[in-house]
């Protein structure tokens, strides 16, 4: 048996690890970056958010909960199972390109009012999590029209899931974070370089286990890494986009 024989044995157990460790990782992830102001407000006395945030958190929850039941399934061989869920993924995923971007605006209209000290103005800061949906959308597009090929289709969704950790993750930098004691400094390279790692995860897993990287992997990794850093470090402060985001936010 020659090497690529072997890997082709040794690959759907490895990836049903994997895969899931990853979807693990997520949740975990966005639990901690979400704890103090939403999973457990109530420990630490944040404000309290309106019906709309609230419906935007358990939609994004719901996402994350879906990865890894669907991740789950696989790893069960409930493939069966797993196919009937997708269709309430595509439709989970439609509602929260619309809810998401409501709330970034409503968002902005209300940093607008009492900007966040410390932070950038709310209308650069808006590109972040429209930044994240752009990244979202045409990733689970992908996902859903490949969904028969299945080494494609669940490397688009999994860094789906991943284009859209940002805010989670940003939340574990900030002053007060879990992760603030490091002391980085806080910037674009830093919020970005952190969300990198797991897309370098899936590099890494692919190279260690096929001796290169899935052409899912490598473009829609770069795709998550080069876009997020554009829309962070450069189109918020553009003339082109404060008239854009003026009008959104009247």
């Amino acid at each position: 048996m020659n090497t690529h024989e072997k890997s082709a044995v040794v690959a759907p157990r490895t990836d049903r690890r994997f895969f899931t460790g990853m979807a693990v990782a997520v949740a975990v992830s966005v639990f901690a970056g979400f704890a103090p102001t939403y999973y457990l407000k109530g420990l630490y006395g944040s404000p309290a958010l309106s019906p709309l945030f609230h419906f935007h958190g358990m939609l994004f929850t719901s996402w994350i909960l879906l990865l890894l039941t669907q991740t789950t399934l696989i790893a069960m061989k409930r493939t069966d199972v797993h196919r009937r869920l997708g269709v309430v993924g595509g439709l989970l995923a439609v509602a929260m390109l619309v809810v998401g971007t409501a709330v970034a605006v409503a968002a902005a209209k209300r940093d607008l009012q009492n900007p966040l000290p410390g932070f950038p103005p709310p209308l650069e800061l808006l590109t972040t999590p429209l930044g994240a949906l752009t990244m979202f959308a045409p990733l689970v597009a992908a996902g859903l029209y490949n969904r028969r090929r299945r080494d494609t289709h669940k490397r688009l969704m999994l860094l789906a899931t991943i284009s859209i950790l940002g805010a989670a993750l940003d939340r574990l930098l900030f002053p007060g974070g879990a992760l603030a004691f490091l002391g980085v400094p806080l910037g674009p390279a830093t919020f970005v370089g952190f969300a990198a790692l797991f897309v370098v995860a899936c590099f890494l897993y692919d190279l260690l286990t096929r001796g290169r990287v899935h052409p899912a992997f490598l473009w829609g990794g770069l795709y998550v890494i080069v876009w997020n850093y554009v829309t962070r470090a450069f189109v918020g402060g553009t003339a082109a986009w404060l008239a854009f985001a003026t009008w959104l936010t009247r």
